[in-house]
């Protein structure tokens, strides 16, 4: 599938996918979506020792340096896990512009190396964040009761439904500990009812730019 380079409305790239009219991360604002869903709504509610992180959908590695410079800023361990079928091109990872336009030059290593590093290898990246890339399709993953917190960051329900389903939420459910959260982008009226019926707790939160909701659903 044909992927091109385009700039979102905050000046940050993401990854569009003319076949489908869909892109890795919001038109509105690629950094403002993954500060807003993942970090405000995600991340903040913790201060564990160390918060275990799995992310769906590694993609361009935007949510996890993000991830990565909050720790840094609150001083946060973490250990992150981004699973992805289909990994992006290094001419594709070249073009991203996260570094720059997060003002973190100083951490323009720790970008790169996230994505030169080994899949399948729990790889450190600093002192306190520990980054494990598997590649894998998301009804693969068998992980029970390891994760605080799950970034589901998977493609639309418009263009991959069989992503949003209660076979997928039973897989998350499992892999998050008791009091686990799970924060997406997405409010359809579907996935809401789809996480409900395997338990979680949802709630509807104020979504980022371009969207009116979100959803973070409690175990």
């Amino acid at each position: 599938m044909d992927r091109k380079i385009i700039i979102t409305n905050d000046g940050s790239t993401t990854i569009h996918l003319p076949e489908w009219d869909e892109q890795y991360h919001s038109k509105y604002g690629a950094i403002q979506e993954a500060k807003h869903v993942f970090i405000k709504n995600g991340l903040s509610l913790f201060s564990n020792d160390v918060i275990s992180i799995l992310e769906i959908g590694f993609g361009t590695g935007l949510n996890s340096f993000v991830t990565f410079l909050e720790c840094e800023r609150r001083d946060l361990t973490v250990d992150y896990v981004g699973v992805e079928a289909y990994p992006i091109l290094t001419k594709e990872i070249e073009q991203l512009n996260y570094v720059s336009a997060l003002k973190a030059d100083n951490f323009s290593a720790i970008f790169a190396k996230m994505h030169q590093q080994e899949w399948e290898l729990k790889n450190t990246i600093s002192e306190k964040f520990s980054l494990t890339k598997r590649k894998q399709f998301f009804n693969e993953i068998t992980d029970d009761n390891c994760y605080n917190l799950i970034y589901f960051d998977a493609f639309g329900a418009r263009v991959q439904p069989e992503l949003w389903t209660e076979d997928i939420f039973k897989i998350m459910y499992k892999a998050l500990r008791k009091g686990g959260v799970l924060v997406t982008y997405s409010a359809k009226g579907s996935v809401r009812r789809a996480m409900q019926s395997v338990g979680f707790v949802v709630e509807r939160l104020a979504g980022p730019p371009g969207k009116r909701e979100m959803l973070r659903a409690t175990k």
